[in-house]
């Protein structure tokens, strides 16, 4: 029997195997051996998660290191793993929803040049994810976070040969830099006044500094772990997409769909959220910083569900939802509802993975159109993505009885009852979203898949539907989008399945008890089928009809209507079909005034200070006590004689002293 510790070390490498024998011999490896060992090699993490997840429920749990990197004084940098509750949910999700994505890439980019260096990029992306997620120290959690953004510029770059995916590619790089600044100086703070980057050692230490401050600037003194907590918030606010650090996710849309669903489902985006999971020992301890993550997912829930309403390219409409999606998560975090944000993870990572594929379904059968003007009537071309696409759509929305509405309607009633100062904004942009949802994402579903076609005039023959190897991974995700919150709704927000992952301070959050995210379920809601017969009598599910109410009458029955409104609200429509202007603020204000801090940095740094100063003018002194010197260097002895002659003089008139 193979040790439970070479399982641990199992998870990561098999994916990265496969990564190395694709990327190495991507040229030369034919296409088939390419997708079978990576896949193989994901499928194979997968299988062990599930193990790993059986012996972690048995009550093993694993905190270790697995060898010392590097070792300065009295610091050590170690690569170890963590495996408890939190950690096997993530790797379950990771590797699954990768696995799916995998198998579903085999038909999406069955003639693409680059097959064989797809398949590479995404297996080297899982095992990056799962570095991440499995760490128990900030240094590997760094490189794994890290590692997922080099990843993913490669993998929305991928098509380099297009100016717009080169543009977005870059976009998502400089953006989580500005995020993983906050990042790393929120880990460099850990080191200083924590003196180690253990998990174990930083939350054991952690009360004692609660109190800590921190002298920033002037006499003004900082709460050393809310300046602690707020930095590497920062770090999730671009790798999670939140405002104002979100301009990326929608323009990553350019890279090929199975992409759009690795990263914006289950992988990267979701690191944010796994990470301020995984650190609520910190958060905990500063309610400065929760009201601020609360009050920026609050905005990004609401806000960002707004430009889905306005967008014609079926992917970016998905890519909004995945905005407001996270928003919802964060909006749990703030409210120390960790178990709730973790819960909400996993439950949308398999409908939004599920909703990214069938996207990318409707794509192939629409030859490559992604106009949802330019569809229309698919239900009788594309059976199975429809049917997988309409399941989908009911989770996101909160249907009561589908995977998305436990998770959503559990965070929508903790923010009901949550004390954190932001809280009454944030419950109104949590409910203001469920019927901003419905309407963009019932709008892409009826403008789709129902009406009348409109593509003849645009193809010389009808759609179809996609391959066995596209539409399987879309049936196997729509069962857990369907089944897995009713599954696991008990365990995780009224059990205590994440004890000993997930802290939350008793004292200051009594209603969310120690690990727990709604205790009072049990005893008010009696179960997930009480709990789902309850939500259709809330304000929720009716916000949810209203909004598929509207999107149906807007886009099927009046559209005439829906145009006379745009052109009536053009104001407010093309504050949303320009995103706010964040993408102008940043290119003509800070990209400009970057621009103008370079060029005079170049002129008066470079030119004047480098090139001036320090290197002309010590040129040219150096020649001028040369010149000097070369008086003196005449080659006659008699001119020499008398040098020595004056300097023999000045020494004995500088060390004699006269009486």
């Amino acid at each position: 029997m193979i040790p439970m510790q070479k399982l641990y070390l199992l998870v990561p490498l098999a994916p990265l195997f496969g990564a190395i024998i694709a990327g190495l011999f991507c040229r030369v490896l034919p296409r088939w051996l390419a997708h079978t060992v990576t896949t193989g090699g994901v499928a194979v993490a997968f299988v062990v998660s599930v193990l790993i997840f059986q012996d972690v429920q048995a009550g093993h749990v694993f905190n270790g290191s697995v060898y010392t990197w590097l070792t300065s004084g009295n610091y050590r940098f170690e690569i170890g793993f963590l495996i408890d509750n939190l950690t096997t949910t993530m790797m379950l999700v990771v590797t699954f929803v990768s696995l799916m994505v995998h198998i579903y890439t085999i038909g999406y980019m069955r003639e693409d040049p680059g097959y064989n260096r797809f398949f590479a990029l995404i297996s080297l992306f899982t095992f990056s994810m799962l570095m991440l997620v499995m760490s128990n120290n900030f240094l590997q959690l760094f490189f794994g976070w890290e590692a997922v953004g080099l990843v993913s510029y490669l993998l929305i770059g991928f098509w380099f040969d297009r100016p717009t995916a080169v543009a977005a590619n870059l976009k998502a790089f400089l953006v989580n830099r500005v995020g993983d600044f906050g990042f790393i100086l929120g880990i460099g703070l850990i080191l200083a006044y924590f003196g180690s980057l253990d998990y174990a050692a930083v939350f054991a230490k952690a009360p004692e500094l609660k109190d800590g401050v921190l002298n920033l600037w002037g006499t003004a003194d900082w709460s050393l772990l809310t300046v602690i907590c707020i930095c590497l918030f920062i770090g999730a606010m671009g790798k999670s997409a939140q405002v104002p650090l979100h301009v990326w996710l929608p323009d990553s849309m350019e890279g090929p769909t199975p992409i759009s669903a690795l990263i914006h489902a289950a992988t990267m985006v979701t690191a944010g959220i796994f990470m301020v999971a995984r650190m609520s020992p910190l958060f905990e301890l500063s309610t400065t910083a929760l009201s601020f993550v609360l009050v920026i997912g609050a905005i990004t829930a609401l806000f960002m569900g707004f430009l889905g309403i306005v967008q014609t390219d079926i992917k970016r409409i998905v890519a909004y939802s995945t905005l407001s999606q996270l928003g919802y998560m964060t909006v749990a975090l703030g409210a120390s509802a960790y178990s709730a944000a973790i819960f909400h993870l996993m439950t949308h990572a398999f409908f939004k993975a599920l909703l990214f594929l069938a996207a990318g379904s409707v794509i192939i059968g629409m030859h490559h159109e992604q106009n949802i003007f330019k569809m229309g009537g698919l239900r009788k071309y594309m059976p199975i993505t429809w049917i997988t696409a309409l399941i989908g759509s009911l989770a996101l929305i909160g249907t009561p009885f589908f995977s998305g509405f436990y998770s959503k309607d559990a965070i929508i009633e903790i923010v009901a009852r949550s004390s954190i100062p932001g809280a009454g904004f944030a419950h109104f942009a949590v409910l203001a979203g469920v019927l901003i949802t419905a309407l963009y994402t019932f709008r892409l579903y009826f403008l789709v898949f129902h009406g009348k076609p409109r593509f003849d005039a645009e193809h010389g023959h009808a759609p179809h539907e996609s391959p066995w190897v596209v539409w399987l991974p879309l049936v196997l995700l729509a069962i857990p989008s369907v089944g897995i919150g009713f599954l696991t709704l008990q365990p995780m927000l009224v059990g205590d399945f994440f004890k000993g992952a997930i802290t939350v301070n008793a004292v200051a959050h009594p209603a969310f008890g120690q690990f727990k995210a709604l205790p009072y379920l049990a005893g008010f809601f009696d179960g997930p089928l009480a709990m789902a017969a309850h939500g259709l009598t809330g304000l929720p599910f009716l916000l949810t009809v209203a909004g598929v109410a509207l999107a149906w009458f807007f886009t099927l029955k009046r559209p005439d209507l829906a145009e006379a409104l745009k052109k009536r609200f053009s104001g407010i429509t093309k504050l949303l079909e320009n995103k706010y202007y964040f993408d102008k603020f940043n290119e003509e204000v800070i990209a400009c005034t970057a621009n103008v801090l370079g060029r005079m940095l170049w002129r008066g740094g470079d030119i004047l200070l480098i090139d001036g100063l320090l290197a002309r003018f010590s040129a040219w002194l150096v020649g001028l006590i040369s010149r000097a010197f070369r008086l003196w260097q005449t080659g006659y002895v008699y001119h020499y004689a008398f040098t020595m002659m004056i300097g023999l003089l000045l020494l004995m008139a500088f060390w004699v002293k006269l009486p």
